[in-house]
C-alpha cells in the first residue's frame, strides 16, 4: 500500500511537472506532508514570504493559497541545473534558498504554503484600471497578446499543475516577473510562451495589468 501511494505522488509530481529532472526520483519521495513544511518555512522561508505565505512586501511574493505544484517546479528552477550553467530563473538568493531544500522537503513547503488562507490585494491605479482590465479579459488582439484570463481564470484562480494563482498578488511583484519573463534568458526563462506574451507588453500595460491583477478575487 505505501508502495502505491509513493507511485501515486510521484505520478502526480511528474504530470505537474514534466521535464524538471530533480524529480527523476521523485518514487522516493513520500507523501507531501504540510506539518513538516511549516518547520521548513518557519527557518527558511518566513523572514520573507511570511509565516503564512502572506508577505508584508511586494518584493517578495505572496505563497498563500498557491498550487503546491507551481510552488514545487519554481523552487526547481531556480536550481542551477545538473552539470553546472544558468537556472530558468535567475535569483542568487532564491538560489540559495532552494539549493539548501532537499526534494521532500519542497514538496512539504509547497503542501504547506498552498493551504493557507491568502489575504487579498487591491488594485490602486484608477487611472490603468480599465486598461489593466482590458488586458487581463481581451487580451491586446493587435499585438497577439492572449487574454491572461484564458490561461489563469477571470478571477485568477489559475489552473492547478498548469498556471498559477495570480489572485491578489502584490502589483510590484507581478510587474517584476512580466518585465523579467520579456527579457528571457538570464532573467526568468522558464516559460516560453510568458516570454513571447511579455515581450509585447509595453511598461505602462505591464504596470497596469499587475495592478489589476492585484485586485482580481
Amino acid at each position: 500500500m505505501k508502495r502505491m501511494h509513493k507511485l501515486w505522488v510521484s505520478l502526480q509530481l511528474t504530470m505537474s511537472l514534466s521535464g524538471w529532472a530533480v524529480f527523476v526520483h521523485a518514487a522516493q519521495v513520500e507523501a507531501p506532508d504540510a506539518s513538516r513544511g511549516q518547520a521548513v518555512v518557519a527557518q527558511v522561508c518566513a523572514a520573507c514570504h511570511g509565516a503564512d505565505g502572506n508577505s508584508a512586501a511586494e518584493t517578495y511574493p505572496k505563497l498563500a493559497g498557491q498550487h503546491a505544484g507551481y510552488i514545487v517546479k519554481q523552487l526547481g528552477d531556480f536550481k542551477a541545473p545538473p552539470g553546472g550553467g544558468q537556472p530558468a530563473r535567475n535569483n542568487p538568493i532564491m538560489a540559495g534558498m532552494a539549493g539548501t531544500l532537499s526534494d521532500q522537503q519542497i514538496v512539504d513547503v509547497a503542501a504547506y504554503f498552498a493551504a493557507q488562507q491568502p489575504q487579498p490585494g487591491y488594485a490602486h491605479a484608477k487611472d490603468t484600471l480599465a486598461l489593466g482590465q482590458r488586458i487581463y479579459r481581451g487580451g491586446i488582439a493587435e499585438k497577439g497578446v492572449p487574454a491572461c484570463a484564458a490561461c489563469h481564470g477571470p478571477a485568477g484562480q489559475g489552473i492547478p499543475s498548469l498556471y498559477p494563482r495570480l489572485s491578489g498578488q502584490w502589483a510590484g511583484y507581478t510587474a517584476a516577473q512580466l518585465t523579467a519573463f520579456s527579457q528571457g534568458a538570464g532573467a526568468r526563462d522558464n516559460s516560453a510562451p510568458m516570454h513571447a506574451i511579455a515581450s509585447r507588453l509595453s511598461d505602462n500595460e505591464i504596470k497596469a495589468v499587475a495592478d489589476y491583477i492585484s485586485g482580481l478575487r
